[in-house]
């Protein structure tokens, strides 16, 4: 248990699975895990996961829990590190990231090219990374990185470290993060407008190679 503690310091509970814990609790057929998201009133998802020795009554209770909460329970089929929601976000942030890191594009552009092809997203990555927050996004990066040895991401880790959590920077809980907070740029309404001719010389010199 404490390596699993440890990895847990190091990274968000998402990535941790229910059997690391089950025997813990003295109770492990009582025992599952719920998982919400954040924002949860507003994205109110709440992920379901049992372990091996989870019983199904178990199950039935915290799922009419949910409910009763107003939650939309998402039932995992079977144990995956990430659950379903941080699965998919999580390759979607550290892509995201690496546009940044890279130099490729900025992080207005990166989210204004999400939010335009996913019309009526709230945000783009860059600001779901300051909903997040630097930390846990910087300790999942951090810890898969080394335990996949994937350069880029530990990169990317490195990156918002030495940008974001060194300078005091967590996102949205400091105020500042990719945006600044309560009036981040991408909630204003021409942010995803059609930009005025006179700017075309500008936005091309963004373009050429250096």
């Amino acid at each position: 248990m404490a390596d699993r503690a440890d990895r847990g310091r190091r990274e968000a509970s998402s990535t941790l699975l229910p059997r690391d814990f089950a025997e813990a609790t003295g109770r492990p057929d009582k025992y599952c895990a719920l998982h919400f998201a954040n924002l949860i009133w507003a994205l109110n998802v709440a992920e379901v996961m049992a372990h091996p020795g989870t019983a199904a009554d178990t199950l039935t209770q915290i799922t009419e829990f949910a409910i009763e909460i107003g939650m939309v329970p998402i039932p995992v089929h079977r144990e995956q590190h990430g659950y379903v929601l941080n699965t998919w976000v999580v390759p979607l942030l550290n892509a995201a990231q690496a546009l940044v890191t890279n130099g490729v594009s900025t992080p207005e552009d990166v989210d204004r090219t999400f939010m335009i092809v996913n019309r009526g997203a709230p945000r783009g990555p860059m600001g779901t990374l300051d909903v997040i927050g630097m930390k846990t996004v910087y300790d999942v990066l951090a810890y898969w990185g080394a335990h996949n040895d994937d350069q880029q991401m530990l990169a990317n880790a490195a990156y918002l470290k030495e940008k974001f959590l060194d300078q005091g920077k967590l996102g949205l809980q400091t105020g500042q993060g990719y945006y600044s907070y309560p009036e981040p740029a991408y909630a204003d309404p021409d942010f995803l407008s059609v930009p005025q001719i006179s700017s075309a010389s500008d936005i091309a010199a963004r373009a050429m190679l250096t």
